[in-house]
């Protein structure tokens, strides 16, 4: 991430990155096939700690509770940097090479984490909707409000308000907000 952020990764070779991490290329290559699969591994690794997790959560706690309990428990995490995280998004989005290959491992981690559902509430991940659904919601709640937070003014003080937000909505079943006064229709009675 250190050698990306300057010039991208396209400029970044393997070599380069051996060498900043104090091993031979061949070293680096016992480990990972290629540039991008060292960039995204953090992300994979990062997996299993959110399963480690789950499994820690109390048994009888509903699983949107423990699901916002576990992103919540990553985003505060005083040893992981926001700064880092934003930049590792924004290196992911600018590199199409790494676009492609985080769709591999978003197969790969959502079936891990869907397991990880599948046996906390009952469920089969190769036959029932529900674990599959829960994994994919609730990335998606979490993508869309750390993207949010640094992309926008949302009068959040940090992304974990605006997770708590998203939970909230899902645990509701996302019910449709009421207009704002911007998008009301001229002459209603609406506010």
């Amino acid at each position: 991430m250190r050698l990306a952020k300057p010039a991208g990764l396209d400029v970044v070779t393997a070599e380069a990155i051996a060498s900043e991490a104090g091993v031979s290329t061949r070293t680096f290559h016992n480990y990972f096939a290629s540039k991008e699969d060292a960039v995204l591994y953090r992300l994979e690794a990062d997996v299993t700690t959110w399963v480690a997790r789950l499994a820690e959560r109390p048994e009888g706690e509903p699983i949107w509770d423990s699901l916002e309990a576990v992103v919540q428990s990553v985003l505060t995490d005083p040893v992981r940097d926001l700064d880092e995280l934003v930049a590792e998004m924004a290196l992911i989005e600018s590199s199409p090479a790494l676009l492609a290959r985080k769709l591999q491992l978003e197969g790969r981690v959502g079936r891990i984490l869907g397991e990880a559902i599948a046996d906390r509430t009952g469920t089969d991940i190769d036959t029932d909707l529900y674990p599959n659904l829960l994994q994919m919601t609730a990335g998606a709640a979490c993508k869309a409000a750390i993207e949010l937070f640094i992309h926008g003014d949302t009068g959040h003080p940090t992304p974990a308000s605006i997770v708590h937000e998203a939970f909230q909505m899902l645990r509701n079943g996302i019910p449709q907000p009421a207009p704002s006064r911007s998008t009301a229709t001229p002459g209603s009675s609406e506010p």
